[in-house]
């Protein structure tokens, strides 16, 4: 009861706070625009996609993160507007994934594909609505997986079991956020595993998260482009690995965008009085002022490859200008970046609305030049080259560029 009271508390000084820092701030547009491009994006994802499961044009269900983010998006929906018809949205999808006792359809941990973790982000706020046994007990599935992660020797989890001594950015992403909840809702004793590349104690929790973060970034950071490449092999087995850094070679922009968003994610529940607080934040602020030097001056928008917008083939990519966007409105809102920021992410959305939204022929939206996919190694093989990330396909209405753009609204928004 007092950590709920707490957390209210916070939160309320949290909205004065920003508030008051807004003051004298000139707004490019209502709160209502906001909130009206909420619904039109929510029922535009139910018009492409009548069962959530579609989302991401997939063929047969199955648990994943895209689903997963798309779940999320709407039950915030559901939050501000009150339309039932979005909670009822992800509720069929909950209740066709999750059975009584918590099992997850299709779900198989002995995979240790950290993708499939942030797939149950969202029974957060299933449970945080319906409060059901079943949602806690999927939770607890998922977070179990997180114990026999495998493990690069620096203690960072591999991307997956068959991705061996990798580390990627958007892994940050898939994993801390759904722990880092987890972590502010239970108390987490060190154990002794024996996981991957790695034997040792690990601090599972906050510290843990925070290894995450730095293992990664003390790999990926490229102190000349102020940027982190896509992914790191600690083996330099990968035909994409830099023989002497293992890094890929090049910088993705959706990859940026989930290290962005698994920031400000995971700062909602680190304690300001953690040592990850004030690191994670100095992380945010860092990449934030520098992925700003490969901003279009023009649209605000970003481009697939980061730093080569004038490069041929190179286009303007949706989903991580859409994450971009998010990230920068809810660092605002929270005070972990100045109030410039929040003005900064009304105007990439204005560029998101004029450049990369268009309207069918029944009044719903369609969100073009979303990059569908990119990785790394796997079959066929994914070199990381700039010829690889620019010839990758190329499509609309993508879950990765709905949901962050949902989120940026919903924080445009408050």
């Amino acid at each position: 009861m007092l950590n709920s009271m707490k957390k209210i508390v916070l939160s309320l000084l949290s909205i004065l706070l920003f508030s008051t820092s807004m003051m004298g701030a000139k707004r490019m547009h209502p709160v209502q625009y906001y909130n009206d491009w909420v619904v039109r994006l929510a029922d535009s994802q139910m018009q492409h996609d009548p069962l959530l499961w579609m989302a991401d044009g997939v063929k047969q269900p199955k648990w994943d993160y895209t689903q997963g983010l798309m779940a999320k998006a709407m039950l915030q929906a559901y939050q501000r507007t009150g339309t039932t018809k979005y909670l009822d949205y992800v509720q069929e999808f909950a209740d066709y994934f999750i059975d009584k006792e918590g099992n997850i359809r299709t779900y198989k941990m002995a995979d240790y594909n950290i993708d499939r973790v942030n797939g149950g982000t969202f029974l957060y706020t299933m449970n945080d609505i319906h409060s059901e046994e079943r949602y806690q007990k999927a939770i607890d599935r998922l977070f179990s997986q997180l114990i026999g992660q495998p493990r690069v020797t620096e203690g960072g989890f591999w991307h997956k079991k068959i991705y061996t001594h990798q580390m990627w950015l958007d892994g940050i992403y898939m994993g801390e956020p759904f722990y880092a909840r987890y972590a502010s809702e239970h108390e987490l004793k060190p154990e002794e595993v024996r996981v991957g590349d790695y034997q040792g104690t690990v601090r599972f929790g906050f510290d843990d998260i925070l290894l995450q973060f730095e293992v990664v970034d003390r790999h990926t950071y490229d102190p000349k482009t102020g940027l982190n490449y896509h992914g790191w092999d600690e083996s330099r087995e990968q035909q994409w690995a830099n023989k002497e850094t293992g890094c890929s070679p090049n910088f993705w922009g959706r990859a940026m965008g989930w290290y962005l968003m698994a920031m400000v994610d995971v700062l909602d529940y680190m304690p300001k009085d953690h040592p990850g607080y004030k690191k994670i934040l100095a992380m945010l602020k860092r990449s934030a002022k520098n992925i700003q030097k490969y901003q279009d001056p023009k649209t605000h928008l970003w481009y697939q490859v980061l730093d080569k917008p004038g490069e041929k083939g190179n286009y303007q990519e949706t989903t991580c200008s859409a994450m971009f966007c998010y990230v920068f409105a809810k660092a605002a809102n929270r005070g972990y970046l100045p109030k410039k920021y929040f003005l900064e992410a009304e105007r990439i959305f204005d560029g998101i609305v004029s450049e990369k939204l268009k309207k069918d022929e029944k009044g719903y939206w369609d969100l073009v030049d979303c990059c569908s996919v990119a990785g790394l190694g796997g079959k066929p093989y994914r070199s990381g080259t700039y010829e690889y990330y620019i010839n990758e396909r190329i499509g609309s209405n993508d879950p990765k560029g709905v949901g962050p753009l949902m989120f940026a609204a919903l924080e445009l928004g408050k």
